[in-house]
């Protein structure tokens, strides 16, 4: 098993950040309750555009740190 030091090497952080993004917008996508700014909770029956908006935005936000992990370990050459 790898130890932490190694884990938490700046590539692996945004990998490690992107799936815990993605699964936040999966468990509020089932739930129907998800958590937003200064820790409101909203709810997919209450404040259906605003609880969209914050699904959205964390799966954005996982492809995004997954993203450029994958563009950090298979970086393009000239």
């Amino acid at each position: 098993m790898p130890d932490l030091h190694s884990l938490l090497r700046p590539q692996y952080i945004f990998l490690i950040l992107g799936v815990i993004s993605l699964c936040v917008g999966v468990v509020s996508m089932c739930t129907g309750v998800t958590w937003a700014r200064f820790g409101r909770v909203i709810y997919r029956a209450k404040e259906p555009r605003q609880f969209w908006e914050d699904v959205a935005t964390c799966y954005l936000i996982g492809v995004c740190f997954i993203g450029y992990f994958l563009y950090k370990v298979y970086e393009l050459s000239n």
